[in-house]
């Protein structure tokens, strides 16, 4: 069997364990996000506000504002009010943090960090 370029590229780059995958396609999807979950993982007692985490990660708080919703959204964090301002935390929920603490551990791997890149740069398109 022949494979065009494209096709042989998408299978090969979905050769993953499919609950990461679906991690990558759908929830962190983007480069910011990875940032953040990378940061949150390895910092999981963090509640702070957007422009403090923007500031952790080396990023503008205009940028990070809208991927920690979308990350509040799908569930990977939590957003509480504390005095009035948002503050934003890992969920509790052991079974999103063990999915987050695989992905993390995954990312140790290059050819893993290529496929994830390769996910969110399609997600762009």
């Amino acid at each position: 069997m022949v494979f065009s370029g494209e096709d042989f590229a998408t299978k090969l780059m979905n050769d993953m364990d499919p609950q990461l995958l679906d991690l990558v396609k759908t929830k962190v999807n983007s480069f910011i996000k990875w940032d953040l979950v990378r940061f949150l993982r390895e910092n999981p007692n963090t509640a702070d506000t957007a422009e403090n985490i923007a500031k952790y990660i080396g990023r503008s708080a205009a940028t990070v504002e809208p991927e920690l919703q979308g990350l509040v959204e799908s569930q990977i964090l939590e957003r509480k009010s504390v005095e009035g301002m948002p503050v934003y935390s890992l969920t509790p929920e052991a079974g999103t943090r063990e999915l987050l603490d695989r992905f993390i551990e995954a990312c140790e791997d290059r050819q893993f960090r290529v496929k994830v890149i390769y996910h969110i740069v399609r997600g762009m398109r």
